[in-house]
């Protein structure tokens, strides 16, 4: 699956409006582990390997971040064996032992307060990072890249509708914030290769 996800403050006010009638799912807590190499390789792509709840995940971009929007789309896999193949590493090893000895390191670890939300066809997730940082994401899941284009559409209108401004300057994501605040040379290196501010 594909994930179309724009973020946006959370102001308590928007929240309400946006809330109102969604289904409420469940509120948990998760810490992620984030790795990458000392040369930040990965993150330089904007491609993000994680660990939460002893399991690996990877993000990784599909086309370009939509600039005037400040849109995302990845997708993202769940399955050692499939994250190694597409890191180019080798599939009989155990993920964590051939992480370890490429030169993959933990650069970041946040604990999150997540609550969600379902309304209509999106989920909505408000999420309270330990470092004090609060964001709201709403996202669409479509299973080919042909939707893509409709789901950003889609999400906007839907935030819109329910009261949600949206935002003029960029809302950056919980490990864009963390790096922005604790590891000055990561930033400096991923406003060099991504071209705009992290």
């Amino acid at each position: 699956m594909i994930e179309v996800e724009k973020k946006f403050k959370a102001e308590k006010n928007e929240l309400a409006r946006l809330i109102a009638g969604a289904h409420f799912l469940r509120e948990d807590k998760h810490t992620d582990v984030y790795y990458d190499t000392a040369d930040y390789a990965l993150t330089k792509k904007d491609i993000w390997l994680r660990m939460r709840s002893g399991k690996f995940e990877l993000k990784y971009p599909i086309g370009a971040m939509d600039a005037v929007h400040d849109m995302t789309v990845y997708d993202e896999i769940e399955n050692d064996v499939a994250i190694a193949a597409k890191l180019g590493m080798p599939v009989d090893v155990p993920l964590k032992d051939v992480l370890l000895s490429s030169g993959y390191v933990p650069f970041a670890t946040i604990t999150t307060t997540r609550a969600k939300y379902e309304k209509n066809d999106f989920h909505i997730d408000v999420d309270e990072a330990d470092f004090g940082y609060r964001i709201l994401e709403i996202e669409l899941m479509v299973s080919d890249k042909h939707e893509v284009e409709s789901a950003r559409r889609r999400i906007l209108d839907f935030a819109a509708k329910n009261g949600v401004s949206i935002p003029e300057e960029q809302v950056r994501g919980k490990v864009r914030e963390y790096i922005r605040l604790n590891n000055p040379q990561q930033a400096r290196i991923l406003e060099k290769a991504w071209g705009i501010a992290i």
